[in-house]
């Protein structure tokens, strides 16, 4: 009893007492057991030292997040051009110079769409019911290790081995559990297609590349893997579990060169290996006797780049699928495509999943992508839904047509539009005629307010030119009968037979689906149940932040990112006037003009009227077709686990985040440039 007393006073003496402390010792002891539980004593005792010795003060406080992550991205061309390497075809040349040409497996042949190799046990945690698996597994797999050394001398052990220790220590059935992670490695692991492409044109050629593997799997488990990722029989399997040596060691070049060495009846050969470990892969391989090329590690590459400030699980796949397509070294994509797949992709996808889930909860009929912004996003829920095209609607829509056809109900907001937004930024009266299609009423306009056809709008003549269209509302309005009529045949042909539908915007406000539902159950009176989903709402910095909360609180709309309610941290971040909007919208913007309105044709039939077509549709296209790519990659896991079933609006903002940093303005000038160009918003 007084031992026990007395080790809780010495704990709480130099580990309670100081959050800190506690805090960074907490974090190394549970990583593991054995020489972990050393290192974590002699961390704690140099915690302890240097706080009250030499009182670096600083070690008293807990360790945090940055409110905001912080880090500068690559601007000086695309992130995949700092991967590209030689030719897959050139660099097995290179390698067939040698004798025998070895591979290391994991992170080299083949990849997981995680950031943490670890993070595959999640998913088997998940299965199984069981909290915290993944730690208490890779706790077990190090004292697995650790009686292995004791044992005979060495760490390789095998996946029944530890899998041993689980059963013993945590009453997990062995043999289920054990054929689960085998199941889970085959089904999540795929080819690097760089390597795929080396390894075929070296078997082409005649030569017969070997495997060397620190592994717990059997050579037998890691020859269906490498089978089932699309790879031939390699000539010959060296793995540390079954030969006892290792790469870490060095010992295992030693073994493989005795024996290939005897299979070629003792004759002297020249050995390279390949694999991304500098220290096992390509130091080790040097001092005994093998040529190495490095292969970096992808997530590595992409490491610095990357936003931590996510969900663990979100954030290792998000992670793991950017860097495995970005920086396995086959290809240098277009700064726009990278734009759409690192980060674009994520918020479309996890988008899209909001949407799909929203639709199924509420019972909606038909989801209406509305222009320019639902392009993409139609594209990419029918990658993800493939089954739900028919309730995917692309529709015509844009605040210039929304503004004309509601303006005898939101009068408040055409005047806004159309003549408070251009006071004082040298819009002549005549041009601001012209685009609320009022050209006939300019010649008396200008006479009663007293200016000129060429005068700009300012704050001094506002009030004239709105109290003339005021005293001739009715005039007014009727410029704007005709599209009323020719939407009306538009969205009764798109709603035929509906009760009740979504309209799919990006935001800010809300409006396009508020005037929508307005035209289609007040005017129209097609009754048809409308409902927004939009990706974000306006924030703090807006002028009006509230102008979409009873909305939002009545469930007329709903936001997938934020609001002022959920996510307020990012309510608070994103602000348009440092042109975040502006980022977002580049996404979803679309290789055609906005909508100019709904006109009735020669036929009497409904016809739509753009404005101009954005100059720069290729690069448009560009940053969409890296959207796609991201949301076909994200598509091939989805169905696998529930655990991917929903990304989280936090996690689909996390890396734009990073991007929108005030470090990251050169990295922005040129997708500036770019929104300049193309006009968006």
């Amino acid at each position: 009893m007084i031992n026990r007393q007395f080790a809780d006073m010495i704990y709480q003496i130099f580990v309670n007492k100081v959050p800190g402390i506690r805090d960074r010792y907490k974090r190394m002891r549970y990583q593991g057991r054995g020489r972990v539980r050393v290192f974590a004593w002699l961390y704690l005792a140099y915690l302890n030292v240097a706080y009250h010795v030499f009182r670096r003060r600083r070690l008293g406080a807990l360790e945090k997040y940055p409110y905001y992550e912080t880090k500068i991205l690559y601007a000086k061309g695309s992130e995949s051009s700092l991967s590209k390497r030689k030719p897959p075809g050139e660099f097995a040349l290179e390698l067939a110079e040698y004798d025998v040409v070895s591979f290391d497996v994991f992170d080299t042949l083949i990849l997981r769409p995680f950031s943490s190799p670890a993070d595959l046990f999640f998913l088997q945690g998940d299965e199984l019911g069981y909290m915290d698996f993944k730690r208490i597994r890779m706790e077990m797999e190090n004292r697995a290790r650790q009686k292995k050394h004791r044992e005979a001398g060495t760490y390789e052990v095998s996946l029944d081995e530890i899998y041993t220790m689980l059963a013993d220590e945590t009453g997990i059935e062995k043999e289920n559990s054990m054929r689960r992670e085998l199941e889970l490695e085959e089904e999540y692991c795929f080819a690097n297609p760089y390597m795929l492409q080396v390894v075929k044109e070296l078997q082409r050629m005649g030569k017969r590349p070997i495997v060397i593997s620190d592994m717990y799997l059997s050579t037998e488990q890691i020859q269906k893997l490498l089978k089932k990722c699309g790879f031939s029989a390699f000539s010959q399997y060296y793995v540390s579990c079954d030969t006892g040596s290792s790469k870490s060691r060095g010992d295992l070049y030693d073994e493989v060169r005795k024996r290939e060495e005897t299979l070629c009846g003792g004759r002297r050969l020249t050995f390279v290996h390949v694999g991304d470990n500098v220290t096992a892969d390509v130091q080790n391989a040097k001092k005994h006797g093998f040529e190495s090329r490095h292969y970096v590690n992808v997530n590595e590459a992409g490491r610095q780049y990357r936003p931590r400030d996510m969900s663990e699980i979100t954030g290792s796949v998000y992670r793991g699928i950017v860097n495995a397509h970005i920086h396995n070294g086959i290809q240098v994509f277009s700064r726009e495509y990278e734009y759409g797949f690192i980060y674009g992709g994520l918020f479309v996808t996890g988008y899209c999943q909001f949407i799909h889930e929203y639709a199924k909860s509420r019972g909606i009929e038909k989801l209406l992508f509305l222009a320019r912004d639902g392009y993409v996003l139609k594209k990419a829920y029918e990658i993800l839904y493939p089954k739900e095209k028919e309730r995917c609607v692309y529709v015509y829509w844009s605040r210039l047509a929304a503004a004309k056809m509601t303006a005898a109900h939101f009068k408040y907001d055409y005047f806004r539009r159309f003549l408070y937004h251009k006071v004082n930024q040298g819009y002549a009266i005549k041009d601001i005629l012209a685009s609320m299609e009022l050209e006939n009423m300019t010649e008396e306009l200008c006479k009663a307010a007293g200016v000129q056809k060429e005068t700009e709008l300012t704050d001094k003549n506002v009030e004239k030119v709105r109290d003339f269209l005021m005293e001739h509302w009715g005039e007014v309005l009727s410029h704007y009968a005709e599209q009323i009529e020719a939407g009306k045949q538009y969205f009764t042909e798109k709603l035929e037979g509906c009760k009740s539908a979504a309209a799919v915007d990006i935001g800010w406000a809300g409006s396009g689906a508020v005037t929508l539902e307005h035209m289609i159950n007040r005017v129209w009176g097609l009754d048809c149940a409308l409902t927004g989903i939009i990706a974000g709402t306006n924030t703090c910095h807006n002028a009006e932040p509230d102008a979409s909360e009873t909305f939002l609180q009545s469930g007329k709309l709903a936001s997938y990112m934020y609001s002022q309610r959920e996510n307020r941290d990012i309510w608070k971040f994103h602000d348009p006037g440092k042109g975040h909007n502006l980022y977002w919208e580049l996404l979803l913007d679309a290789p055609h003009g906005s909508l100019k309105g709904f006109y009735i044709g020669a036929e009497g039939k409904w016809e739509c009227r753009f404005k101009s077509e954005p100059k720069e549709k290729a690069r448009i296209k560009e940053i969409q077709k890296g959207i796609l790519a991201f949301t076909e990659e994200y598509k091939k896991i989805q169905g696998r686990s529930p655990l991917f079933r929903k990304i989280a609006g936090r996690d689909a903002y996390a890396p734009m985040v990073v991007a929108e940093g005030e470090k990251n303005e050169k990295f922005f000038r040129e997708i500036c440039g770019l929104v300049d160009e193309v006009g968006v918003g």
